[in-house]
């Protein structure tokens, strides 16, 4: 059955039993009917484009990175307006940045900024970064089986579906998010990253950690902003004492024979779905590759140094990892974490107030991440064909409000595209002398993530079926930019 087609055309944490049961129809997720498949092929030549891009790392800055104060500077503008920080010049000609990015600086000629992205949904909604949907969301918490799969969980579907049995590395998974689930550190799991009406089984899989914070160093971010320390972890991946591989290989057969058992032929559709989530499960406990690749002990003082010994830093050195072993699609996630530290007062990169000071103790570990990330992806003989984004769920205001912060601004911001499918030295789209508003070549989510896929290779008008069994196109209707794709 053919359950994914695409062209061209261009358009303006477990389950229980019980659940199991319940998601009995996910074998209705693929496919269309035979007239829409032939309707579609006459419709939609397929894609010429050769994507050089077999990875992608996206590091995410939530809570809405101001980007005039990063990649998009506007000296000239007034000071309640271009903020306290100046621009320097970059690798690539013509092209300037934050002062407080000199490592950036020196991957331009290898990146493209994009300054004209906006969405129409409601702030802190990440949907529109992982998906391209833009619907306006009443609650960010729920995790609606309803909602389209992110761009990880698209990629998870091809290859579990696409990939053989016999081929290299077939147990990793194609999507891990790091260091935790978006969310987690504050409160509730947000929706994004997630499988949506794929199914659950195409879901990442998600690191945890343990966030800290330097002792004696105070949580009030009015004293002093703070970075968090960690190294992300894989769940669930110490086997109990005394559990040998060969053991839970045993035990595995063993629950075989029992499910065996207990089902009856009408039980088999409804549990299929249950066993992927076993032999997933059983894949990540046993999988060396993917073991090595977290492995703490890789992370000595030299990458500490290079990559800043910080939460998000360790995970940006584990997604270089990851890559090397295989793996298409990893998120970094810079999230907040005052749920899990008591009294914490940070919010990530929610600047409301002092937005500088802040941003003075940010962007060096950004800097130092994506600078050491670029190094090691070179180094590694990899960066021509890993697709390096930095992205956030919207921007700033241009104006800085009277607490010295930035606040909500969904209208215009940037997104820094690096490495494999990109044409370097590149700047697409312009905002205006405020960095306020879209001047030229405006750009939606659902475009950046269209972008994301041609640069690996797939046609981002390819259509899945949806839970009512329409057609939708993988990146949302949205169009690659041509123009920063080599």
């Amino acid at each position: 059955m053919l359950t994914m087609l695409g062209g061209p055309r261009r358009f303006c944490d477990g389950l229980t039993r019980r659940e199991t049961l319940q998601v009995g129809t996910l074998g209705m997720l693929g496919g269309l009917s035979l007239p829409n498949v032939l309707r579609a092929e006459a419709e939609n030549p397929q894609s010429s484009r050769t994507g050089k891009a077999k990875s992608v790392v996206v590091l995410y800055l939530h809570g809405g990175a101001p980007t005039q104060d990063m990649y998009d500077m506007k000296p000239q503008a007034p000071v309640e307006v271009r903020g306290e920080f100046k621009p320097i010049a970059t690798s690539a000609s013509g092209i300037e940045i934050c002062e407080h990015l000199p490592r950036s600086a020196k991957w331009m000629h290898k990146s493209a900024i994009v300054r004209s992205v906006s969405n129409k949904s409601n702030c802190h909604n990440t949907m529109p970064s992982f998906t391209g949907w833009e619907q306006p969301l009443d609650d960010l918490t729920i995790l609606k089986d309803s909602y389209p799969p992110s761009m990880g969980s698209v990629v998870e579907y091809l290859k579990q579906t696409q990939t053989p049995r016999s081929a290299p590395n077939r147990d990793l998974p194609a999507y891990v998010h790091l260091p935790a689930p978006l969310g987690w550190g504050g409160g509730p799991i947000k929706a994004g990253p997630y499988a949506g009406f794929l199914g659950k089984r195409f879901d990442p899989l998600e690191a945890m950690c343990t966030p800290t914070v330097d002792p004696g160093v105070r949580t009030d971010i009015r004293e002093a902003p703070v970075v968090m320390r960690g190294i992300p972890r894989l769940p669930d991946s110490v086997l109990a004492a005394g559990l040998t591989i060969d053991r839970l290989a045993q035990r595995k057969g063993l629950l075989a024979q029992l499910d065996q058992q207990l089902r009856g032929p009408q039980l088999q559709t409804a549990i299929a779905g249950f066993d992927r989530y076993q032999q997933k499960a059983f894949d990540v406990l046993t999988s060396n590759t993917l073991k090595a690749a977290f492995d703490p002990a890789r992370i000595d003082a030299t990458v500490k140094e290079r990559y800043g010994d910080t939460l998000f830093g360790n995970s940006t050195f584990i997604a270089a990892n990851l890559v090397e072993s295989g793996v298409k699609f990893v998120t970094v996630l810079w999230d907040w974490y005052n749920g899990r530290i008591p009294n914490l007062q940070e919010f990530g990169w929610d600047t409301h107030m002092w937005n500088f000071q802040i941003l003075r103790k940010y962007l060096p570990q950004v800097d130092m991440a994506f600078g050491s990330l670029m190094e090691d992806l070179d180094r590694r003989g990899l960066l021509d064909e890993t697709l390096v984004v930095i992205m956030s769920d919207f921007g700033r205001t241009p104006n800085i409000n009277k607490d010295a912060g930035r606040d909500h601004w969904i209208h215009c911001y940037s997104v820094l595209f690096a490495g494999g499918g990109i044409r370097g030295g590149t700047v697409y789209g312009q905002s205006n002398e405020h960095a306020a508003w879209v001047k030229d070549r405006p750009v939606s989510t659902a475009d950046i993530c269209a972008t994301i896929y041609s640069a690996m290779g797939i046609d981002p008008h390819t259509l899945i079926q949806d839970k009512l069994g329409r057609p939708v196109p993988i990146a949302q209707y949205g169009q690659p930019i041509e123009e920063i794709l080599a």
